[in-house]
């Protein structure tokens, strides 16, 4: 990319980072990266070639796999799943060692939704503050209110509204509104 422009340089990285997440290439997990329903891992056991498969997290959070049987993956680590997995399969593979490896977090992510530039849905693969992800989203359209941006956030079955005024964090003023979002996140541009 030496001899491209810093723009286009960062266009073209931008590019490459969203057709990646949409492959199911391995996603380096965070170590406190936690699971979510949709996110697909690939568990194995070391030396055991029937003891290896690709598994979907399920919409409930939960997963089966051989010998484990039905395991609550949703809402833990990719460390704390293998160790859980691990302590199961060693019941019956005593020097079982299991490897779990994040292959895609499609269940995790955000909404970025109204008058920006491209909306739509982000994965949420680290920590993403609203002025990331409005940055993601291409900014806003010229007739946008920049101060009636709200995130909706779901949390125990109950919806909660954000507010979040862009001009006063784009000016270094109020910053702690420039909250980290979280997966299933609605951040809403009038």
């Amino acid at each position: 990319m030496g001899h491209l422009g810093r723009p286009a340089a960062l266009l073209l990285t931008g590019f490459l980072v969203l057709a990646g997440a949409s492959q199911a290439a391995d996603v380096p997990a965070p170590e406190n990266y936690l699971l979510h329903a949709g996110d697909v891992i690939q568990v194995s056991v070391w030396n055991e070639k029937d003891l290896q498969a690709e598994v979907l997290i399920r919409p409930d959070g939960g997963m089966t796999f051989p010998l484990a049987g039905e395991v609550q993956a949703a809402g833990h680590t990719v460390a704390e799943l293998t160790k859980t997995l691990e302590a199961r399969i060693r019941k019956y593979v005593p020097e079982g060692v299991v490897t779990v490896i994040l292959k895609t977090a499609t269940g995790n992510q955000v909404f970025v939704i109204g008058k920006v530039t491209h909306p739509g849905v982000f994965p949420l693969n680290g920590p993403l503050d609203v002025m990331q992800a409005l940055s993601l989203a291409g900014g806003s359209t010229p007739f946008a209110d920049l101060n009636g941006i709200r995130i909706l956030r779901r949390t125990d079955g109950h919806q909660t509204s954000i507010p979040f005024r862009y001009r006063d964090v784009e000016r270094g003023r109020r910053l702690p509104q420039n909250i980290l979002l979280e997966s299933g996140d609605t951040v809403v541009v009038p």
